[in-house]
């Protein structure tokens, strides 16, 4: 079965399955590898310093299989991580409706910062954690937002493969002209930071724009049905998010793990109010809140990150469970029962080869 679908992306990576996946857990990204997928670790909430001490630790836990480490670089108009001139610049208007959030849902102060203020989002920041990526012994250097030439430069130059994250024709045709090894094109179905063009359309588009470099299809993907249609469509392998986050090894929170079990594809919405950027998550009165007529207009990041991190850390804190909100995709309807990483991606490859086989009988 597993040669029927191996494909260049398998090839440049020295891999047994056209599956790779991105999680915040470092366990779920090394059993991913360990399963003959490929594992990456998103690492852009973490400090240079836990970069790397989580990526020795995912290359461990790996024993010896490719894997990946992931960060944003989108640009921003911040240059150095100052937070008293970040949070001078917010608006006091936005200040009072987060006061308003706290009285209605009576929501007690956090006691430590969470992981959206904790530090401030910077081009000083970005630099801090390219080079703490670069050092460690993971193969791929992968960008969810924002890659360029410089950086693809430097990952090349510490021997690593160069993977960006893309959401639209344009932006693909950019990445390429910087020299990336490997593309995600991910459409609007998928969970995180989001664009607007749904994967069906956008995958074949990448593809055409991308040459031989080797496409994976995103955004509301988690069985093997998918994977065939995503290779017929000219991709090279599929990329997974939401589905690790209700696997065993990924360790959620509890109210977390129910939230996603029983969420549906319907279930999902697309918010600024996390980031400043345009999220999917599972629909809460976060989300309701925010993309409300009367709310305020989300600021830019990382201004929209300082505004919003104590209170996101005290409703987790606190269980405020209106206010608690996860990112995930529409691909969140396949998360219906706690499995294993491994479970996960065999049960897709068996669908997979059913499919295949399918669609040969009938042909």
């Amino acid at each position: 079965m597993m040669r029927e679908f191996r494909t260049s992306f398998c090839d440049l990576l020295g891999i047994d399955l056209p599956i790779g996946g991105l999680t915040h857990s470092v366990a779920a990204s090394a059993a991913i590898s360990q399963s003959g997928g490929f594992g990456v670790y998103a690492a852009t909430r973490d400090t240079p310093d836990e970069i790397r001490e989580k990526g020795a630790a995912l290359c461990k836990a790996a024993e010896g299989k490719p894997t990946g480490i992931d960060i944003l670089l989108p640009k921003l108009d911040v240059a150095t991580s100052d937070r008293a001139a970040v949070e001078a610049a917010i608006p006091e208007s936005h200040r009072d409706f987060v006061r308003m959030l706290e009285q209605k849902y009576e929501v007690p102060p956090a006691t430590r910062m969470g992981f959206r203020n904790r530090q401030v989002r910077s081009e000083e920041l970005w630099e801090h954690q390219i080079e703490a990526v670069l050092a460690s012994d993971s193969e791929v250097f992968a960008c969810g937002v924002g890659i360029n030439a410089d950086v693809v430069k430097r990952a090349h130059a510490a021997g690593k493969i160069a993977m960006a994250l893309v959401g639209s024709p344009h932006h693909a045709r950019k990445a390429i002209e910087c020299g990336v090894d490997l593309l995600v094109a991910q459409g609007a179905e998928a969970g995180g930071h989001t664009g607007t063009i749904g994967t069906m359309a956008l995958v074949p588009q990448v593809v055409a724009a991308a040459g031989n470099v080797p496409v994976l299809a995103a955004g509301g993907i988690a069985t093997g049905q998918q994977l065939v249609a995503s290779l017929a469509l000219g991709a090279q392998g599929i990329w997974m998010g939401t589905l690790w986050l209700t696997t065993t090894e990924h360790a959620m929170p509890d109210f977390y793990v129910e939230q996603l079990l029983s969420a549906g594809s319907g279930d999902t919405v697309v918010t600024r109010g996390s980031s400043g950027k345009p999220m999917r998550q599972i629909r809460t009165a976060w989300s309701d809140e925010w993309n409300a007529p009367d709310a305020p207009k989300p600021l830019k990041m990382p201004y929209q990150d300082i505004l919003v991190g104590s209170i996101v850390q005290a409703a987790e804190e606190h269980g405020i469970a209106p206010l608690m909100h996860q990112p995930a995709g529409q691909s969140v309807a396949w998360c219906s029962e706690r499995r294993s990483v491994g479970a996960e991606i065999n049960r897709i490859m068996n669908e997979a080869d059913r499919t295949r086989t399918a669609l040969c009988l009938n042909l």
